[in-house]
């Protein structure tokens, strides 16, 4: 049985999904708790910004990086603090955003409707239970964190199917025509 207090974590990451949502974006929400409060939430802006790396997680880590910073945090101290810190996020993060949560140290992360097509979570890669694979005898520099998903899945669908009904005017236009069916 999921608790009250990850429900409601997953309440304010849904909600801000649904600001990804009215902005046209793909409605993906997040936030991030220390201690039991929520010190960053993100959302995804990838259209807005131009920016295909401007996923919500990446959006909610950049916001405490500046805050930390600007209190003078030293790295180790940045690092310390992230393994304090949970997630919660409406769809398990894609291959990019787990690489990201796996080098910043987040403790943990709750999701909820899996990524079939770019989870780095379990549904394509498991970058969350492992360290990385070092390249060229390199040390892997990722660090394992709990994940759980299925958390409001149903709700995180349903903004995905909204925003996918309506269609998504910042879509490329084909570059082909679209085969004809006999």
């Amino acid at each position: 049985m999921t608790s009250p207090e990850t429900l409601a974590f997953m309440e304010l990451a849904i909600h801000q999904a649904r600001l990804a949502l009215d902005a046209l974006e793909v409605p993906v929400g997040c936030v991030i708790v220390e201690d039991g409060k929520v010190i960053a939430t993100g959302r995804n802006r990838t259209t807005e910004t131009r920016n295909a790396t401007r996923h919500a997680e990446m959006e909610a880590i950049d916001v405490l990086l500046g805050q930390w910073q600007k209190n003078g945090l030293s790295m180790s101290e940045v690092a310390e603090k992230f393994l304090n810190c949970s997630l919660y996020v409406t769809c398990e993060p894609c291959i990019m955003c787990a690489s990201a949560l796996s080098i910043s140290g987040i403790k943990e992360v709750f999701y909820g409707c899996s990524n079939d097509k770019f989870g780095g979570c379990g549904s394509i890669l498991s970058l969350h239970s492992s360290n990385t694979t070092p390249v060229n005898n390199e040390v892997p520099s990722g660090k394992s964190f709990k994940c759980t998903g299925g958390i409001m899945a149903s709700e995180a669908v349903l903004l995905f199917r909204t925003f996918y009904e309506q269609g998504n005017p910042n879509a490329p236009k084909p570059h082909r025509p679209l085969a004809r069916q006999a």
